[in-house]
Parts: structure tokens; C-alpha cells; sequence
């Protein structure tokens, strides 16, 4: 694995993400309040960019009719089909019965569980060396 410093700290605010070349891959690195992560910018199922859609939480029911909106800006929809994934760990909620995602490693801070399916986006480390963004592939 190597070190690649993509951008100073300034450049990806808490609440933003951008996207990066890194080892000819395209690399959406997002700030959640100070934590940085990383995950190819392209969506599983047919390669959309992650970082033209729109960050979100979600949606929680204990049972119908009550609902609560978690974890803000913590998730990130496909444009093209509107596929979901946790930005934290690449996650996705969708459950399609044909197309199937390949997990990969990532080190992440632990964040809280959830109903997991079967999909993950895939994600790269992502740190802070002296206020320099770093993806390690």
C-alpha cells in the first residue's frame, strides 16, 4: 500500500467532499464533521460518480406511521439509480437480486449499526498527516 497526499485539509471543509486522481482511479473523499473518508467514485452497480449525488441521512421506522431522520449527511445517493451507501463504510441498504458488490477492507472510526444488505461501495483509508488529506492504495 502507498501513501498518496491528495489536498490540504481547507480544500475538503466539514460537509464537503471532492473528488481525486489517485493511481489513475477517481477517489470522492468526504468530510464528516473532521473524519475523512474515501471510496471509488463509482457506484457498484453500473459506475455512476458518488460525488455528483446527494449526501443525506436516513430514514428510520420503529413501526408504521413513526419515523425519524438519522445520521445527516452521513450518506450518499447514486444520481443515476439512486443506489444508497454509508459514507463511513461504503454500505449500501440496496438489495437487487441480480447485482452483487464486492466488500473491501477499510479503517474506519466505528460509527452505529445498521440494517446492512448485501452491497458495499468501495472504500480507501483516508487521514490526516500535518494538515494534508492522505489515501493509502
Amino acid at each position: 500500500m502507498s501513501r498518496h497526499v491528495v489536498a490540504p485539509v481547507t480544500e475538503v471543509p466539514p460537509g464537503s467532499h471532492r473528488q481525486y486522481t489517485v493511481k489513475g482511479r477517481p477517489i470522492a473523499v468526504f468530510n464528516l464533521d473532521g473524519e475523512y473518508f474515501g471510496m471509488l467514485d463509482r457506484c457498484p452497480h453500473q459506475g455512476g460518480s458518488l460525488c455528483a449525488g446527494v449526501i443525506s441521512g436516513v430514514l428510520v421506522s420503529s413501526k408504521p406511521g413513526v419515523y425519524r431522520y438519522e445520521r445527516k449527511g452521513e450518506f450518499v445517493r447514486c444520481p443515476w439509480h439512486g443506489w444508497e451507501f454509508d459514507i463511513r463504510t461504503g454500505q449500501s441498504y440496496c438489495d437487487p437480486a441480480k447485482i452483487r458488490g464486492k466488500a473491501y477492507p477499510v479503517n474506519v472510526a466505528s460509527g452505529a449499526e445498521v440494517v446492512e444488505g448485501p452491497y458495499v461501495a468501495e472504500t480507501v483509508p483516508v487521514r490526516v498527516e500535518e494538515d494534508y488529506i492522505v489515501v493509502d492504495m
